[in-house]
């Protein structure tokens, strides 16, 4: 993650932001007093958030895991032609 000053984010913000939103690299930016912060955009925070939901969520990790133990062993439900072109729309 780059770092600049809360004075260059000043100077450069409409292209700082841009770039942020644009190309996903989230960016510090540093004050004197400490109170730094991070710009990132909305898609980025958003999915960061769906995230954090489902690593703290314990039911769904567990559920995560067991399928992918069942997809590992190949032991898993197998749907039918029928349901996946239903699925895939076909």
């Amino acid at each position: 993650m780059e770092t600049i000053s809360v004075n260059q984010f000043r100077s450069n913000i409409k292209n700082l932001v841009e770039q942020a939103t644009d190309h996903h690299t989230p960016l510090k930016v540093t004050r004197r007093n400490g109170k730094d912060f991070v710009v990132i955009s909305a898609e980025d925070w958003e999915r960061d958030q769906e995230t954090l939901h489902v690593l703290q969520n314990s039911r769904l990790m567990k559920q995560i895991a067991e399928s992918a133990l069942t997809h590992t062993k190949r032991s898993g439900y197998t749907p039918t032609d029928g349901e996946i072109n239903e699925i895939l729309g076909v």
